[in-house]
């Protein structure tokens, strides 16, 4: 059996956790520079206020005092997804995170009522202990576990946590499911699948294997199987990125060199830590610039550059040097930059990087990677060779992303140049914005 924990309207659910005020209340969380909706509560979803609505469509509705807006505030998130996780860790043997708010609890060999109490129980934990809503779906495999968790968000009557252990529940999931709604079946499926008269689940399940094999290929086999309880979709282990990019839009264009190398480097660096948290290593390392293609009054630049490492690496050091070299080859004076982004590409297992005749030694590659891990476990609010029991490359940094970093970075200044005039206060990670008692 799998459960599936979903977390209820998560980054909304967040922002409730320390402002009261907001239950019942319709709100909406903003994404980057305050651009469009990213999260809804049930209540603004019920105004018809859809995902990815420009913010200027509504900003009169948050004026005229009917709906309340928050910028994106992920370091808060972060840290309410990280004790989520946590909790769940404790109370199962095995637990895979598959994004910020959603995880299945592997149920191995476990009697069923058992794992409808330790559910029902977790259901209530987390809402006390961190105050988060979740919902969560059990069944024999991780698509009808989706669907189970669906019901359980959507009829109060579950209390949170459904179950679909029987053919007869199976059935009747599946008639009540879009097709769209199955975990799996894409935008473009969906529109072949309605061409052919499949509009819920149960249809899809009803063709034969053979055409589905005809018209989906294998990932439409293995979603028709799981949704007749046939476990195809096991704990895998990820593909590895070929390219790992970070990029930002600034609030205010930059004209000069310097404000803009602060930006590669922060950029070169988070890169460096996605490349270790994963166990890989990089070959190149690619730096881009753009100007504002939406100014026709103002001249057009956009160009990038790419530096090849001699050696695969994924310290902050190398990664960032090589960023400021491809920096210093494409920044010409008197453009206005409204957007950079560093990928880095060329990825390999770290464990299989090979050394050259020249270049850095071993002692020196050995001493970066030092520095590096000691400077991850600092971000990560950890004592070096102390991990916390989540998946690396699931785990939230508690103490915010630029506790310590190198000197090219300006510390603190990651999200710098991103619009958020309606973020609330990281009341977890930050002792100057700690909740208030009034």
């Amino acid at each position: 059996m799998y459960a599936l924990v979903d977390c209820n309207n998560f980054f909304v659910s967040c922002e409730r956790v320390f402002q009261p005020q907001l239950e019942g209340r319709p709100v909406v969380v903003l994404s980057n520079n305050d651009g469009c909706v990213v999260a809804r509560s049930n209540e603004s979803k019920e105004m018809g206020i859809k995902m990815g609505t420009p913010f200027y469509q509504v900003k009169h509705l948050v004026e005229a005092g009917k709906l309340e807006v928050r910028s994106s505030n992920y370091i808060l998130y972060g840290d309410l997804s990280d004790r989520v996780m946590s909790i769940l860790a404790e109370a199962v043997p095995k637990i895979e995170i598959y994004s910020i708010d959603e995880a299945f609890l592997v149920m191995e060999g476990l009697p069923v009522d058992y794992v409808k109490t330790l559910c029902s129980e977790l259901v209530r934990k987390i809402r006390k202990w961190v105050g988060i809503p979740v919902s969560i779906g059990i069944a024999p495999t991780k698509t009808l576990a989706k669907i189970a968790s669906h019901f359980a968000k959507k009829y109060k009557g579950y209390h949170g946590v459904c179950t679909i252990d029987t053919d007869e529940k199976r059935q009747k999931a599946l008639a009540l499911t879009p097709v769209g709604d199955v975990w799996g079946v894409g935008r473009r499926n969906v529109v072949k699948m309605h061409e052919s008269g499949i509009v819920t689940a149960a249809d899809f399940v009803a063709r034969p294997q053979e055409w589905v094999d005809h018209h989906f290929a294998v990932p439409g086999v293995r979603t028709w199987k799981e949704l007749q309880g046939i476990v195809c979709l096991a704990e895998e282990l990820p593909d590895k990125r070929k390219s790992i990019c970070t990029s930002r839009s600034f609030a205010e264009m930059l004209t000069g060199k310097d404000e803009l190398a602060v930006k590669v480097a922060d950029f070169a660096a988070h890169c460096a830590r996605k490349l270790r948290e994963e166990g890989t290593a990089a070959g190149q390392v690619t730096v881009f610039l753009r100007t504002n293609r939406f100014r026709d009054d103002l001249e057009q630049y956009c160009p990038e550059m790419t530096v090849s490492l001699p050696v695969a690496a994924n310290s902050t050091q190398e990664i960032v040097s090589a960023a400021l070299k491809a920096l210093d080859r494409i920044y010409r004076e008197g453009f206005l930059y409204k957007k950079a982004g560093v990928v880095v590409d060329g990825i390999v297992d770290s464990d299989a990087v090979q050394g050259v005749i020249f270049g850095f030694d071993d002692e020196t590659r050995r001493r970066q990677d030092m520095l590096s891990s000691v400077m991850d476990a600092v971000n990560d609010g950890l004592q070096p060779g102390n991990r916390s029991p989540l998946p690396s490359r699931k785990r939230r940094h508690a103490a915010g992303p630029d506790v310590i970093g190198i000197a090219s970075q300006h510390l603190g200044h990651f999200a710098d140049g991103i619009r958020s005039d309606h973020r609330s206060r990281r009341y977890t990670t930050d002792f100057n914005e700690l909740i208030e008692i009034h």
